[in-house]
């Protein structure tokens, strides 16, 4: 969050200094104005992992449509407790 109040404070200063300052400086702050706010976003969302480690999430609870398989009726073409 630092990082990103910086950049806005400094894209003020450049919508400031554009009706400021003639010339081509005028234009050197119009830009900085401008490219700022992409700048600022993009840091700020950048995750610093110097780690490298990733949290896995949990195990994920088996949630079925169709009923678990040992739950199932026998098939109309086999005799029950023939399990082949």
């Amino acid at each position: 969050m630092r990082k990103y109040s910086i950049a806005m404070s400094v894209r003020m200063a450049c919508i400031v200094l554009v009706f400021v300052v003639p010339g081509w400086w005028m234009w050197v702050f119009a830009l900085g104005a401008i490219v700022l706010p992409y700048i600022a976003v993009v840091l700020a969302n950048v995750s610093d992992n110097r780690a490298g480690r990733v949290d896995a999430p949990g195990p994920v609870p088996y949630r079925a449509i169709e009923p678990l398989p040992e739950d199932l009726p026998p098939m109309p073409d086999r005799p029950a407790g023939d399990d082949r």
